[in-house]
């Protein structure tokens, strides 16, 4: 196994390249910054928001900030993967970035499908923010920011050729599942036992328990509390709301349990998010 990593001092930009024989994801699967996600060699599965896709080696994938995502399939372990957190505050080029980088702002998630010459080119830019960060020459960090830009709109070039909103699960159970997801990204707020879901979806807690995990990568209670502080994040971020309301208003009963669960989640207490307003 080989292994580079980078974050600023700010959090805002960040490198992890890894050529692996195991399953790894960092803690935290959801950020505020746009993730993206070049599968150098080998063969994922990629779950976002609700589904879970194929990525096959030469694909990137673009995770917009804030969307809950993580790789499932420990199974087939082997690949060589690099992932960049860039925040949006580095895609301004002098105001335009919205109009060249169009197809990041308007879908959930954009798969990106290289043709052989656009992988070359792919691969070329990678290696680059790669070699930049590890050997750390002054202006390093500007330069492979840079370098991420080119990778962004070499991917924008090809958004047409990005799987369709909707891509075909990988098989039933993965479909049953999603819309189990689906499910519960949409009543979070409500009490969500496994039981409750489990006769909901007239399938037994023991089947939902263990193929939640299969497709999702989450345990049934990580993905309910990743998406109540998901939405928590954002409340506190966007609102004047009290915590102890956004606990209540996130589906849970008791604002010390909300304290404990949201540090695990994303490493800072609640008020964190608050600086500044």
């Amino acid at each position: 196994m080989s292994e580079v990593n980078y974050e600023n001092a700010e959090g805002t930009f960040s490198v992890s390249y890894r050529k692996a024989l195991s399953h790894h994801m960092p803690s935290s699967h959801f950020h505020s910054t746009y993730e993206v996600y070049y599968l150098m060699s080998g063969s994922r599965e990629f779950f976002i928001k609700d589904r879970t896709m194929v990525v096959s080696e030469g694909d990137v994938v673009i995770v917009p900030p804030n969307i809950l995502h993580r790789t499932t399939n420990a199974a087939m372990p082997r690949h060589e993967r690099l992932v960049v957190n860039i925040h949006e505050c580095f895609m301004a080029l002098n105001g335009a970035y919205k109009d060249i980088l169009q197809p990041l702002f308007d879908q959930e998630c954009v798969i990106v499908k290289c043709s052989p010459y656009s992988r070359s080119s792919v691969e070329a830019i990678s290696r680059g923010i790669i070699q930049e960060v590890q050997d750390q020459r002054p202006g390093f960090d500007m330069y492979a920011q840079a370098l991420v830009l080119q990778l962004l709109i070499l991917c924008c070039r090809h958004a047409g050729q990005a799987l369709p909103e909707s891509p075909e699960a990988p098989s039933p159970m993965h479909e049953r599942i999603s819309e189990v997801v689906h499910y519960i990204n949409q009543h979070y707020m409500q009490d969500l036992t496994l039981h409750g879901l489990a006769e909901r979806f007239y399938t037994s807690p023991y089947y939902l328990s263990r193929f939640f995990k299969v497709a999702t990568g989450f345990t049934f209670v990580e993905y309910v509390n990743s998406v109540r502080i998901k939405e928590a994040k954002h409340l506190l971020e966007q609102t004047t709301l009290k915590v102890n309301l956004i606990a209540r208003k996130v589906g849970f009963g008791s604002v010390t349990h909300f304290g404990r669960v949201f540090k695990s989640v994303t490493g800072h207490a609640p008020l964190y998010y608050r600086k500044g307003k």
